[in-house]
């Protein structure tokens, strides 16, 4: 199947001379969760503009749907949906009028069947007559997805959509963005929270001052980069890690009573077997142990530190 978004050695480059983006390519595949992980300035927002007709590429092409999105640009952007970072809404307005506003925009025929559709999927039904001024900032949020919305788009970009927003709204806004996906939306989200893109993520994507680092499926990233690590309660406190055990990846506690083990899942040998004949041999016993994996937090810091 043909990507639903196709980027081919895009750049851009800003009248200051600022260089945001460097030659990415990249395919957005129809129906998935495609999470852009980076930190401050790196790239991100430009990338997401370029895509949806915002701001002019230096160089390079992109299509959506098979459509450029130069050559097509109001059937392209009739496609996309677009939740910013910032809220972009008349105060004063009520959510029905807005949300209907929107619709109008992108010439859709009046449907107020579609629009309360969106608005109870949002759990925003019960706040449809009220001003936006008067909503919680939580709402705010669900009414900017729920104006993308509104033009019944095949793409949606989020922008940072929970910035801000607490870890109980966050989940719900989880399950919102997942039911979508369901639906047969194309899902592209751009977000500081590592767990968000842990979460929900089909594939992920890291970039860097303006550079495309790599892009994996969720699963296979972890694997390939993820670490696990053994955690040795120890019976007694060690002041140091004996020098029969300097072969090790290890690390000890502060507080002496812990000896971590990190180690490769897909290598040939892990070195767990080694280890615990050599702590034998030291007369070190543990009293028990425990393994943990890396989280995709840990692989996007190392992947961008190595960036630098």
């Amino acid at each position: 199947m043909a990507p639903i978004i196709s980027v081919s050695h895009l750049s851009k480059t800003y009248a200051s001379g600022f260089k945001a983006l460097r030659d990415i390519n990249l395919d957005i595949r129809q129906g998935e969760i495609f999470a852009l992980l980076g930190p401050n300035g790196a790239g991100k927002t430009t990338l997401i503009s370029i895509i949806c007709g915002i701001v002019n590429a230096s160089a390079g092409s992109v299509t959506v749907a098979g459509l450029d999105i130069k050559a097509a640009y109001r059937r392209v952007r009739a496609i996309i949906g677009l939740v910013p970072q910032e809220l972009t809404a008349d105060m004063f307005e009520s959510v029905w009028n807005t949300v209907n506003f929107s619709r109008g925009l992108f010439g859709k025929p009046v449907d107020p069947a579609y629009v309360e559709k969106v608005l109870k999927q949002l759990s925003l039904w019960d706040k449809k007559d009220n001003r936006i001024m008067t909503l919680s900032g939580g709402m705010k949020r669900r009414l900017l997805i729920a104006k993308a919305l509104a033009h019944e788009p095949q793409i949606l970009f989020l922008d940072e959509p929970t910035a801000g927003v607490d870890v109980e709204l966050r989940k719900e806004m989880w399950n919102v963005v997942r039911n979508l996906r369901d639906s047969g939306v194309t899902i592209i989200l751009t977000t500081h929270y590592i767990d968000e893109a842990e979460e929900m993520a089909d594939r992920v994507g890291v970039i860097a001052k303006g550079e495309l680092i790599l892009v994996e499926n969720k699963k296979e990233l972890m694997q390939k980069l993820g670490k696990k690590q053994l955690v040795l309660q120890l019976q007694s406190p060690l002041g140091a890690i004996p020098a029969g055990l300097n072969g090790h990846a290890l690390e000890l506690s502060a507080d002496g009573r812990e000896l971590t083990f990190t180690y490769d899942t897909h290598a040939e040998r892990t070195g767990i077997t080694s280890l615990l004949n050599d702590m034998r041999s030291a007369g070190i016993g543990f009293a028990d142990l425990r393994t943990t994996q890396s989280s995709l937090e840990d692989i996007f810091v190392n992947l961008v530190r190595s960036a630098k």
